[in-house]
């Protein structure tokens, strides 16, 4: 039994969209509660190759809402990337999965968006999905944006050269200090909404459906029942990016070297320059307690913080929000 068949059976997909969408590649960019999900929406349906770019762990709080992971996951603190990548191997054989635990960032994202059919957000904050924006637009790649905070699910395609980007509605990344997970928390039922606008959305893309799209920014209260629709089937009058093709977030004009990240009270640090990873953790052996350490991270408690450091040299302090206590812990321990 060919096990797509439900899915050709119906007619807008189909045998011919089915051949579409094993020869497409999909890049999504994280893999918590919204990337899990897609994810796992991509290898079911059959793609022909899904690459997941994600800079963090599985931990106990992710597993109300992030589909894919389960409690060995968090007990082993494994990369997201990398626990995601097994699962889904396990789900379907025939298609070429690919875990990479990077950060994604205007050095590496020409480079990771290279030959994708499209690309799917997954992310968590607007830094990044600016960035994708400027790499979607640049590179006349299809993407999804995808959102969720609270009870609240948002969901665009946007589809270069044939609508509104995302810069067209929102003219810059919102200030920091706005609701996000950490403050107003975030309820499954929202996080499978905007899922499923933006499941459908990749589905209508890849088997060759465009015209069937919304050419809209739906949101969407699922505890209130309140909804707001805004157009976005013509590109705004001189939007910097697509219009004037500014892309600062690409070029990293726009790039921070330290993020607060949304729902963790955690500080992320990129190093700049050669990093020695194995020096690193001989120092956070002898100075810090250990908590984990695997093939891909070790974990430490020091001074009521905790520290995880990757091999990249890539670092997430966690217990603070302050930046410049997270570079200090960071700095006296390797």
């Amino acid at each position: 039994m060919n096990r797509y068949s439900r899915q050709e059976l119906f007619a807008p997909v189909g045998p011919q969209g089915q051949a579409k969408l094993r020869a497409s590649r999909v890049l999504l960019v994280g893999c918590g509660a919204l990337g899990s999900h897609l994810a796992e929406f991509c290898v079911r349906a059959g793609v022909g190759a899904l690459t997941i770019v994600d800079r963090d762990f599985v931990e106990p709080s992710n597993l109300q809402r992030q589909g894919l992971f389960t409690e060995d996951d968090a007990r082993q603190a494994l990369p997201k990337a990398v626990a995601a990548q097994a699962h889904l191997r396990a789900i379907n054989t025939d298609v070429q999965v690919t875990g990479l635990v990077e950060d994604f960032t205007f050095r590496n994202a020409e480079r990771l968006a290279k030959d994708a059919s499209i690309i799917l957000d997954g992310t968590d904050n607007f830094e990044t999905r600016f960035l994708i924006n400027d790499l979607a637009v640049k590179t006349e790649t299809a993407w999804v944006y995808a959102g969720c905070v609270a009870s609240r699910a948002t969901c665009m395609p946007v589809i270069p050269g044939r609508g509104a980007c995302l810069r067209c509605l929102l003219e810059d990344q919102p200030a920091a200090g706005g609701e996000n997970c950490d403050t107003v928390g975030v309820i499954m039922p929202a996080v499978l909404q905007a899922v499923a606008w933006a499941s459908v959305v990749a589905l209508k893309i890849l088997t060759g459906n465009e015209n069937a799209l919304f050419k809209k920014m739906y949101v969407s209260d699922l505890w209130t029942g309140e909804r707001q629709i805004l157009e976005a089937a013509t590109p705004r009058t001189n939007c910097p990016c697509c219009g004037r093709r500014e892309f600062p977030w690409l070029e990293g004009r726009r790039a921070s070297r330290a993020a607060v990240l949304c729902g963790r009270d955690s500080v992320q640090i990129t190093p700049e320059g050669a990093f020695d990873y194995d020096a690193a953790r001989q120092n956070i052996r002898k100075a810090a307690k250990i908590t984990t350490e695997n093939d891909y991270l070790i974990r430490a408690e020091y001074e009521g913080l905790t520290l995880t450091l990757y091999r990249t040299g890539r670092a997430l302090v966690h217990g603070t929000s302050d930046e410049t206590r997270a570079r200090a812990l960071l700095a006296r321990l390797t």
